[in-house]
């Protein structure tokens, strides 16, 4: 595994550089398909082995995400693009990969939403997104998961 960065808090770990791409309409697509597209425009182009290590409860994460996972990027409302940026930001989509699969499969970090957050911080400060804009971030995302019942331990 390659350390792909890590601070006090949490490591992050893949077994090859993440490769994630834009989907686009194509003229032959099914409505369903283009429906698919519009609502998830971004896909794990391979499989990416994961290990996220919490150094405050000395604890390691693995899972794998497939190759063709699908994922909406950083949902940030249209409202907040000019202080935050675009959910299409180059420096969104790794950290927006990895925090999508944790939202969609807690177990892979036994339910625990702070360490969720502290893992999309972190892969936000290895993207080198300013500090005011992962504060924003960061918390936002926290308050959402909260909002949605992810009760971490």
């Amino acid at each position: 595994m390659k350390e792909w960065y890590s601070n006090k808090k949490a490591g992050i770990f893949f077994d090859t550089i993440p490769h994630v791409c834009i989907r686009y309409y194509v003229p032959f697509m099914s409505l369903e398909e283009k429906k698919s597209v519009e609502k998830y425009p971004f896909i794990n182009k391979k499989e990416l082995k994961t290990e996220l290590k919490d150094y405050k409860k000395k604890k390691t994460y693995s899972f794998k995400i497939p190759k063709g996972y699908c994922y909406d990027g950083a949902s940030i409302p249209k409202l907040f693009w000019r202080v935050i940026g675009s959910n299409t930001d180059n420096r969104f989509l790794i950290p927006a990969l990895i925090h999508d699969v944790l939202c969609e499969n807690h177990e892979y970090v036994d339910n625990d939403r702070h360490f969720s957050t502290e893992v999309f911080n972190a892969l936000l400060e290895a993207s080198k997104v300013n500090a005011f804009k992962r504060f924003w971030m960061k918390n936002s995302v926290d308050f959402y998961q909260h909002f949605c019942s992810w009760g971490g331990k």
